[in-house]
């Protein structure tokens, strides 16, 4: 799946000499045209200009007839899967000709591993949206129509020619007259309306002759209606500007480090889109030391924007991720976004819980909620298929260090033998991936982008509050059995001050990001113990505790706090009975309860149900809880040295003071009033067996 890796993206700014770009011109308005995509008030426009049309079905086989005929023929001879490569490749190499409609129907298809191989994809993923820029008088008339007024009036300066151009359209350098701000001026191709919806008029009959043709599984009318959805909201520039400001303000308070270039509503239309101009370069040429930095901040946000704020930017190609002179991460153009819905975004990380512990019936489920497999199917088929994908992805080490894009190709093939399909938006969010993982890859040859975002799911199991997570978190540290996993527990806070880190990337830590300052303990005065020194004699020094350990102290952490304040209770119950046995011990006493047993009972009470026992279980949580506590631990200042037999007490009570209050006021109440009623519990219920 290379091809999906962003490897084949062109970085370049405009087409090769030798593309011409074909479009419809029409004399009369096509102010009866539909703005959103409405297939029959497309099909009634069309439908009485059969000239026009006929024009443009003569223009389209000029170019791909050839094409089209041996298309035709592998059709006919059962030949399509044979010479699916050579065709995507012919295909390519035409497609760029046609016009904005069939360059981006050839890329939307460039991620459908459902309907393409692997094979055909990589070549259409080669196919490049930079295509000669138009007439700049055209641009300039185009800008005054729409805002109203001539452009001399809006921008003291205009770069003379495009500073870019692709099929929808070009952009120009500027600077606004009212303030003198450097912008960026997009203005679309003319005709591009026009031509997208009579391309669309013609994909759609031919799909109606297709249909009568069983050998044919493609629903091209249904792929088609799928697709132009969201490529009319391309065409609407002011649908972009307002995508830039609301992704802007839901990375503001978490990522300051990721930059939206500010949309000018005032000089802003349906054809002509002004923004703030972004200096940089773009982070896949991007030589500077801080690259691996601001791909990670690209993982935290795509992941942010994907199982967070679900308002995903669908079109992250290398030319739209700019690293700024200020080492920042900028995103550009907000034309494609996909809107996902809680159960997509719930329901992929309830997947990954359910991965982590190999519950492959679970995760088929999961793939019902998600769109993967449709209602009703019989899934005792798809089970065993999916179990041995799934087994083969974890062979490496487990779900961290899955590789993404060979577990999609392996998904894919199953889109052919079974009632299993990759959806419209995941395969966007395949996308996406890909290409953060590309321009990972240029830098860093053993970046997996699993390993990179599994820091960032265990940030959302940790601090999101909605019921599925929850149980999706308890669920990860349990898993079906219902016994508290110390490893898993270490893994996940492990995972998350791996978040920590990245989020403190780019500039994070300095601009006070909130997902930054997720692993910072808030300290507060200092507390001075009767009977200890103040240690005036030393320097000073931080307080060094681990973001584990602080987290599991704040607010946001009292829901994973109470899974170890379980395990703490039973240990120091487990514990406290230990050493009542060793006192037992050296009184004499080795085996208490025949002498115990000795003594009447009282009632139903028996007196053998106090004395304390050791059980195998006991023995695990006791273990657990060292595990846990050693964790938390290694990371302070107070840890023991591998040369030291012991704390100095004074030092481990005067650094942990500022602490202290947080686990007075949190965690000691709640451990006294559990392990009271796990005592009585324990009694009452020994006495009576």
């Amino acid at each position: 799946m290379r091809g999906l890796r962003g490897q084949n993206l062109s970085d370049s700014m405009f087409a090769q000499d030798n593309v011409e770009l074909r479009l419809v011109e029409v004399d009369e308005s096509s102010e009866f045209l539909p703005l959103v995509y409405d297939p029959a008030s497309i099909s009634s426009y069309w439908g009485k200009r059969p000239r026009a049309v006929a024009t443009r079905i003569i223009q389209l086989l000029s170019v791909a007839g050839g094409f089209l005929s041996r298309l035709a023929w592998d059709v006919i001879n059962k030949k399509v899967k044979e010479n699916e490569v050579s065709r995507a490749i012919e295909l390519r190499e035409i497609v760029t000709s046609l016009g904005p409609a069939y360059i981006k129907l050839g890329q939307a298809l460039s991620i459908r591993p459902d309907i393409l191989s692997p094979a055909a994809m990589t070549e259409l993923q080669k196919l490049c949206d930079k295509v000669p820029s138009f007439p700049d008088d055209i641009a300039m008339a185009f800008i005054e129509e729409e805002l109203g007024q001539p452009w001399q009036n809006i921008y003291s300066e205009l770069s003379s020619s495009p500073i870019a151009a692709a099929s929808l359209g070009q952009v120009y350098k500027g600077r606004l007259k009212e303030n003198g701000d450097l912008v960026a001026v997009k203005v679309q191709r003319p005709f591009v309306l026009e031509t997208v919806t009579v391309d669309l008029f013609i994909i759609r009959n031919l799909g109606l002759v297709l249909r009568k043709f069983p050998q044919i599984s493609v629903d091209v009318i249904g792929l088609v209606d799928e697709w132009a959805a969201r490529f009319f909201e391309e065409l609407d520039y002011v649908n972009e500007g307002e995508n830039g400001i609301l992704f802007a303000e839901m990375m503001r308070k978490d990522l300051p480090q990721v930059v939206v270039p500010k949309t000018y509503r005032k000089y802003t239309s349906r054809k002509v889109l002004t923004t703030g101009w972004v200096e940089g370069e773009k982070l896949s040429q991007s030589t500077e030391s801080d690259v691996g930095e601001l791909v990670n901040v690209g993982v935290i946000c795509y992941l942010k924007q994907l199982l967070d704020t679900g308002f995903f930017h669908a079109d992250p190609h290398p030319g739209n991720m700019i690293r700024t002179l200020e080492g920042k991460l900028a995103i550009l153009d907000f034309g494609l976004v996909t809107k996902l819905t809680d159960d997509q975004k719930y329901g992929m990380i309830e997947a990954i819980a359910h991965l982590i512990h190999r519950d492959y019936g679970a995760i088929v489920k999961d793939f019902v909620k998600l769109g993967f497999i449709p209602e009703g199917v019989n899934l005792d088929p798809i089970l065993p298929v999916l179990a041995k994908v799934f087994d083969q992805a974890l062979e490496g080490g487990g779900a961290k260090n899955i590789n993404f894009q060979e577990l999609a190709s392996d998904l894919a093939q199953i889109t052919f033998d079974y009632p299993f399909r990759i959806p419209p938006y995941f395969a966007l969010i395949i996308r996406a991936i890909g290409v953060l993982e590309g321009i990972a890859l240029v830098g860093n040859s053993d970046f997996a982008i699993v390993d990179e975002a599994y820091p960032y799911i265990a940030q959302r199991l940790l601090t999101d509050e909605s019921p599925r997570l929850r149980n999706a978190l308890r669920y990860t540290i349990y898993g079906k059995s219902g016994v508290f996993d110390a490893e898993r527990f270490i893994d996940v806070m492990q995972a998350f001050e791996n978040f920590i880190t990245a989020a403190k990337s780019g500039g994070g830590e300095d601009l006070n990001g909130d997902m930054a300052e997720l692993g910072i303990l808030q300290s507060q005065t200092e507390y001075l113990l009767p009977g200890f020194q103040s240690g005036a004699s030393e320097p000073k020094r931080p307080i060094q505790t681990r973001a584990a350990l602080a987290f599991l102290l704040s607010d946001k952490g009292n829901f994973f706090r109470d899974f170890l304040l379980d395990e703490i209770v039973k240990g120091i119950d487990a514990v406290t009975r230990e050493q009542l046995v060793r006192i037992l011990s050296i009184l004499g006493i080795q085996n208490g309860p025949p002498i115990f047993s000795m003594v009447p009972a009282f009632g139903r009470i028996k007196p053998t149900a106090f004395l304390p026992t050791i059980t195998e279980e006991d023995e695990v949580i006791l273990n657990n809880v060292q595990k846990v506590v050693e964790f938390l631990a290694a990371g302070s200042s107070i840890s023991r040295p591998s040369n030291q037999q012991g704390l100095n007490v004074t030092q481990v009570v005067q650094e942990l003071l500022p602490v202290l209050p947080g686990i007075s006021t949190k965690v000691l109440p709640e451990v006294l009033s559990r392990l009271s009623s796990r005592v009585l519990a324990r009694i009452i219920r020994d006495s009576f067996l």
